[in-house]
Order: structure tokens, then sequence, then C-alpha cells
């Protein structure tokens, strides 16, 4: 009701990670009357809750930065190639205070609910703490890793000793000193935090479903003529990176897998094993949609990790045997594989075997063999691209709710808007390059294109834009379909959705790179918003 409104705004951002900063930026930069909602008690988005020992992005540092501002870009040194979390805090909260931002957020604050006037076209925001916000535009900047995901085990409530998600991790830290410790998950955080909690407990016991594929980091520090190099370079290798397929400036190689020789595929292959991280699987351009090529990668990897581990039994289990390489986004470790030559850790596959339940002591297997814990180290992710924004309850046109629409995967028109949403807008999710690419030139790829849209809309006089029903079914359809082109449906990623039970196995984001899509939006605003729908009343 209208008499329950305590603030009327132009726009509604929530999140205040990385693309909710930007987009705050961006948008009141252009004198919109801007409100944040963060549930967070600060900026940071995943990096804030995310501060689990080893914590780090697999993005280097130097292109895992805000580009907007050249000063800003000159003036920060990042002391290495990959930045620890407190690290990557420490810039964004630089970039908050730089740019006065937190004084339009709310921390410590969830959306609970955003209801469409039909009438005003406007969104009505409601948040835990009782304030009920009347908005002309609402944009969502929720991130797509921010649900953490906690498996339904039995008996986690009579555990006797301390149980922890690395997605929401005690900012105080924890002390496993002289622990008996259990991580259950070997994703990318768990893998991570492996190698450090290894070294600080008195014994770790890591619970395998299934093996991923990792790639050593080989982080180092950044003296100052490497970060002099990289920022003199600074033009053209932003130029690069918004014309790749990742967001970064590095290209595979030219040719073709077999179009070369062993001996120059395999000098390929080290030269991205040096580099370190998700690049290899973008050693040559068709290993991600050719299966023998992928074999060719999968084979080198595997030599390399079997060199890494000295029990050949160890190292069975922790290759992959369920999904071609890449098709689950390879983790960048730090001596990861390493760790399993240790005395004092274990590793207990989960296949055929897996968790019955949690008792007071520890935890109790299907075949009834008993891991005596004093600790539990959830590191079993998140529910991806669509967890954050289905905890708010939205509804748009006839009280429909978002959730509801996209029961069996997201409908979007270029990850943008949906149809019955107008002046909504959902950013760096599914439906465009997100995880797929580097977040931090998603969010200003994302934000500048919603500016300019925005700045049309009131340029020429109308109330609002609406994604038409026929663009989504046709953009939903190209997603699906470059999707099924590639291996990426073989694995069991989050990406689709498949670590979430009951979730639609749909494969989420743009996976056509993010120059093509750049080039997609921009030509969509050129047109004057083609596939939208300008609303005049």
């Amino acid at each position: 009701m209208n008499d329950s409104i305590t603030d009327s705004v132009d726009i509604v951002v929530v999140g205040a990670g990385v693309t909710g900063l930007y987009a705050v930026h961006k948008l009141r930069g252009l004198g919109y009357r801007v409100r944040g909602f963060e549930r967070g008690e600060d900026v940071g988005g995943v990096w804030y809750w995310n501060r689990y020992p080893g914590a780090r992005c697999d993005v280097e540092s130097v292109d895992y930065s805000y580009s907007f501002d050249e000063e800003l870009q000159q003036q920060w040194d990042w002391s290495e190639k990959y930045a620890t979390q407190p690290e990557i805090m420490r810039y964004l909260r630089h970039v908050a205070d730089r740019f006065d931002l937190r004084r339009s957020y709310t921390f410590g604050t969830s959306v609970t609910s955003a209801e469409l006037d039909e009438r005003t076209l406007r969104w009505t925001v409601r948040t835990d703490g009782g304030e009920v916000v009347s908005a002309r535009f609402c944009v969502y900047a929720v991130g797509c890793l921010s649900s953490a995901h906690v498996p339904d085990v039995p008996g986690v409530a009579e555990f006797g000793g301390a149980t922890y998600h690395t997605g929401a991790w005690p900012h105080e830290g924890v002390d496993f000193t002289g622990l008996r410790v259990g991580v259950i998950g070997t994703g990318s955080s768990g893998i991570q935090a492996i190698p450090l909690i290894a070294e600080q407990a008195a014994h770790l016991t890591v619970f395998q479903r299934s093996a991923n594929y990792s790639i050593p980091a080989g982080n180092a520090p950044l003296d100052e003529e490497t970060r002099g190099r990289q920022k003199a370079g600074y033009a053209e290798r932003r130029r690069l990176s918004r014309l790749s397929g990742g967001g970064s400036p590095h290209t595979g190689h030219p040719s073709r897998t077999f179009e070369v020789s062993e001996e120059e595929r395999r000098a390929a292959f080290e030269e991205r094993w040096e580099l370190g991280g998700v690049l290899y699987s973008k050693t040559f351009p068709d290993q991600l949609t050719d299966r023998a090529a992928n074999d060719a990668a999968r084979a080198f990897w595997e030599e390399k990790v079997r060199a890494l581990v000295d029990d050949p039994g160890s190292a069975d289990l922790l290759v992959p045997t369920d999904h071609p390489i890449g098709t689950k986004r390879i983790v960048t470790d730090s001596h990861y594989y390493e760790t399993f030559n240790r005395d004092d850790v274990r590793l207990v596959s989960l296949r055929g075997n897996a968790i019955e339940r949690v008792d007071g002591g520890g935890v109790l297997l299907a075949d009834g063999t008993r891991v005596e814990l004093d600790a539990i180290v959830f590191a079993t992710g998140f529910d991806a691209m669509t967890g954050a924004i289905d905890r708010i309850d939205v509804r748009g046109r006839g009280g429909r709710r978002l959730k509801d629409v996209w029961s069996e995967g997201p409908r979007t028109y270029l990850g943008l808007g949906t149809d019955g949403f107008p002046n909504l807008f959902n950013l760096t999710g599914p439906g465009s390059p997100s995880v797929m690419a580097n977040v931090v030139l998603c969010a200003e790829q994302h934000g500048d294109w919603l500016a300019e849209c925005l700045s049309h809309i009131d340029e020429y006089g109308y109330r609002g834009i609406e994604a038409s029903a026929e663009a989504v079914e046709k953009w939903v359809g190209e997603c699906r379909d470059r999707a099924a082109a590639t291996l990426f449906p073989a694995a069991d990623s989050w990406y689709l959705g498949a670590n979430i039970p009951g979730k639609p196995r749909v494969f989420m984001p743009f996976i056509g790179g993010f120059g093509v899509y750049g080039d997609i939006i921009a030509g969509v605003a050129d047109s004057g918003y083609k596939g939208f729908d300008l609303l005049t009343r």
C-alpha cells in the first residue's frame, strides 16, 4: 500500500558485490536516485562471505579489477598473480571509499520481496528491516555464487563438534590445530581449502563424491617491474580481454588440436599448464567441442597429476572419469594434489559408499565404516545462477512469481530482462556469460548497457522497458543450442544446476563468449532495443 512506503527512488540495486557496486556508481553518475541493499555488513558480495582458508580468485588479479577509471588502474598495486580473499576485499573496500558508494547502501539488510504495480510500472521493494521502497527500476546484482548449498545429510544436528560451510565462513577465522577434520566436497572451495586445513589439523579426511580437474595456479608475487609493465600495457590488455571468450587477454593456439604435430601439441599444453588454472581448457579452439581433442588435453593433464601423487591408488581416485576436462570449471589450486602425499591426510571416495549419516562423533558410511571427527567442513558449493534471486519473492504482471516463471530453467532475453517483469534487470546472471567469463568486466559490460538503456528511455519519454515473450523464447533457444554444440552438457555441473536435487537440468550461462555477447547486446541497443517493448503507458 502507498501509505506504507518509506522511501521513493529511481532505482533499487540489490547486492554490493562487484556488479552492484559498479551499477550504483554508473547509474548514480547519470543523476538517478539509487538505493542499494546488501545482506552482508559490508561491500564485497561473494568475497565478503567466502573467507575460508585459501580462498582466492582464479582470474589474474590484474584482470580481475575494474577498468572504468584509469587512475584506479594505475594507482592500485596487486601483491601477487592471483589475489587472496583478504586482498580482494581490500580492493573492493577501496573502490567503495574512493567513489563514495557506501552512502547509497543499507547493509545487513535483505530484500525479501519486490512487487510490480502494473498501473504505474513501479516496483514496491520490501526488506527484512521493515523498509518499503518504491522504485521505477529494480536491478538485481545478487551474484551467481552467493546462495550456499548445504546437502541434507541425516544427523548433522546431532554432531558434537563444529560444522562450517566454505560459503559462510566465520569472519574471525577457524583454528583447526589438533583436530580431526572432515572436508566434504572437492569443488573449487574444497580444493583451495584442503591444503591449508591439512597443514593445521591433526588429521584430515577428504570425502570426495566426484573428482575434479585442477591445475596449479603457478602463483607468484608481483614485483615493481612486473606491475609497471602490466600498467603500461593496460589499454591493450583490456582491448584483447573485451574481444575474448572469457574476458582475459590470453589467446589459445590458432590451430585445431590435431592440425599440429604431437611435439607442438604437447608444447601448447605445457605452456597452458604453466600459465595455470582455467585457461587450460582453451588451449586449442576445438577442445570443448571435439571429444578426441578433449581426450588429448585430458591425457596430458592426467600425466601431470599422476606425477604429483605418490600413491597410485589415490591418483586413481583423484583423476576424473565421468566428464570431459573443462566441462566443469577447472579449479586453480596451490599444492592440492601433493596434499594427498601426507600421512595425516586420507581420501575417501563416496562413489558406491555414500555418507549414510552424521552422528555425535563423526561420519558413518554406507558400508558401516565410521570416521571419527572433531569438525566438519561442507565445501558443497552453491545453488548457482538462480539461487540468490529465488530467495526473493519477485512478482510481476498478474502477480506471477519469477521463481515460478523460471521453474523449468531461467528464461531471459540477453540475460537482462524477462517478459512479464518490466523495468526489472538481472545483471551478470543466467543467459549472459557471467560465470564463464571475468565477472568484473561482465559487470562493466552490463552496467554500461543498462545506463545507455535507461538514458534512451528517458530521452524519448518512455515509462519503461520489457522483454518480449518472443525474444525471450528465441534467446532461451539460442543459449540451449550453443551449449548443445559443445561438450558441456556431458558433465553434471552446477552450470546445469545438477548439484541441487530437483533443480531442472538446463545449461544456464551464455556460452558463446564475452566478446561475441558484447557485440550482440550492443547491436540490440543500436537497433533501438529490438526484442524489447518500449512502454508508453
